[in-house]
């Protein structure tokens, strides 16, 4: 039986890798080797908060935009507008904050591609599965501690 190591506290590392998993289109297992940022659960809560802070700015700014819009109307006496987004809109604002997630919490991969904004923008949009495990793999090792893979 392997001997456990003593645990030090106050030695924390900068970063971990770990092998992500997900299933590919094919239905094939695919995986690559993932360097994570180390982050405590409060600095994860921390990150967490941040980005959430950020989307709440954006759609404040939007609705303010989408008022102004609705003033001038009744000024002017033209038609009042209506509000919506297009669903390729939704995706793109929703692949921007999986992008900028990832570039936070990750410094590397062991893929061919290089590891930049362009690269995991790829990435988000063409294995959403990969993007999420990513994520999902991420959470869990902060929050539980635990860094092999789940059953």
């Amino acid at each position: 039986m392997a001997k456990a190591t003593k645990i030090v506290l106050g030695k924390r590392p900068q970063n971990f890798k770990k092998e992500v998993q997900c299933t590919m289109l094919d239905g094939e297992l695919g995986c690559m080797e993932v360097d994570y940022v180390y982050r405590s659960r409060t600095e994860l809560a921390e990150l967490t908060d941040e980005l959430q802070a950020k989307l709440k700015n954006e759609a404040n700014a939007e609705i303010e935009r989408f008022n102004a819009a609705v003033a001038k109307a009744k000024e002017t006496g033209e038609a009042i507008p209506e509000f919506s987004l297009t669903q390729t809109e939704i995706v793109k604002r929703q692949s921007a904050l999986n992008v900028e997630y990832i570039m936070k919490i990750v410094k590397g991969w062991n893929l061919d591609a290089d590891f930049d904004k362009d690269g995991v923008a790829e990435l988000v949009d063409t294995l959403p599965a990969m993007a999420d495990a990513i994520k999902s793999d991420y959470r869990a090792a902060i929050n539980e501690g635990r860094l092999g893979n789940s059953v």
